[in-house]
């Protein structure tokens, strides 16, 4: 009951706060020029259940972003309930970053995970901690940018506007990389898992939560109504948009299971990988590390 009223309590405030920071300030969004390496329509590729070439995946996936980014966390809480929020706090209490961790957060655009980061190191960032959110879609760090300054977090965050597949970064840059609820967007998956690698340094960590597949018999079939029969007619009256929750409740199905997934990040090159089973599998959150 404690933790039940205190996920209302937080989804309330967020709830409350959304209308503060859903005027846009003028972005600082650092942009760098950095091309993935060619999507071509000639491949094919799946957006939920349809099948359309690489470049038509990619701009379908901004679109939604851009028209679902002034709802988005209202989206995540329709989604799973609201229980997004214990996860992600989870996913920061299995990092567990030091005062000086060097954070990259990809395909996080609105700063939950950030926030939580700033968080747990102390805002003030006394020991050279920092976080660089990297997201392909600039409406979604412009709302990102806005909570943190509706929130306060003024120091040890930098916003840029990047692709998970071709990451403006050099090698070796960060301690950390975590992605949550992104990485199942990406056109090419074994993209962002190279390049996750590339900008970790040696003995950096990978850290990806994402929905996956529900484990518990029975289980499987309520969380099914639950997504198709709920989602996208909550989408639709909540925020105005039956399609992007019906291709996001799509996107959860065409994404590889705990297992494939945790074998497609070993065949990035990163050991240890292991994962973690949360809401009977309804997410999971997956970890490896670069050696």
């Amino acid at each position: 009951l404690i933790l039940l009223d205190s996920l209302l309590q937080e989804i309330m405030a967020g709830l409350l706060s959304r209308r503060l920071f859903s005027l846009r300030l003028p972005s600082v969004v650092t942009r760098v020029a950095r091309q993935c390496s060619g999507y071509s329509n000639n491949k094919k590729t799946h957006f939920g259940f349809e099948s359309v070439g690489e470049e038509q995946k990619r701009d379908k996936v901004l679109s939604v972003f851009h028209n679902v980014a002034d709802t988005y966390d209202l989206m995540n809480d329709v989604m799973s309930a609201g229980v997004h929020r214990i996860w992600k706090n989870h996913l920061m209490s299995k990092l567990d970053p030091g005062a000086s961790t060097k954070l990259l957060d990809v395909a996080g655009g609105t700063g939950d995970i950030a926030f939580r980061f700033l968080d747990h190191v102390g805002r003030g960032c006394e020991g050279g901690a920092s976080v660089v959110v990297c997201d392909i879609n600039g409406s979604m760090l412009e709302v990102g940018e806005a909570r943190a300054e509706t929130l306060g977090y003024r120091s040890g965050v930098t916003w840029v506007e990047g692709d998970a597949q071709a990451l403006p970064f050099p090698d070796n840059s960060f301690d950390c990389y975590t992605i949550a609820f992104g990485i199942r967007n990406v056109v090419r998956v074994e993209e962002a898992l190279a390049e996750a690698y590339r900008v970790l340094k040696p003995g950096g960590r990978f850290l990806c939560l994402e929905f996956s597949k529900v484990t518990t018999p029975g289980l499987d079939s309520l969380y099914d109504f639950y997504s198709f029969q709920v989602i996208p007619p909550m989408g639709k009256v909540i925020a105005g948009d039956w399609d992007s929750y019906q291709y996001l409740v799509e996107s959860i199905r065409q994404f590889p299971d705990q297992e494939s997934f945790a074998k497609m990040i070993r065949g990035a090159g990163f050991r240890f990988v292991e994962y973690e089973n949360l809401s009977f599998g309804v997410a999971a959150i997956h970890s490896g590390f670069r050696l």
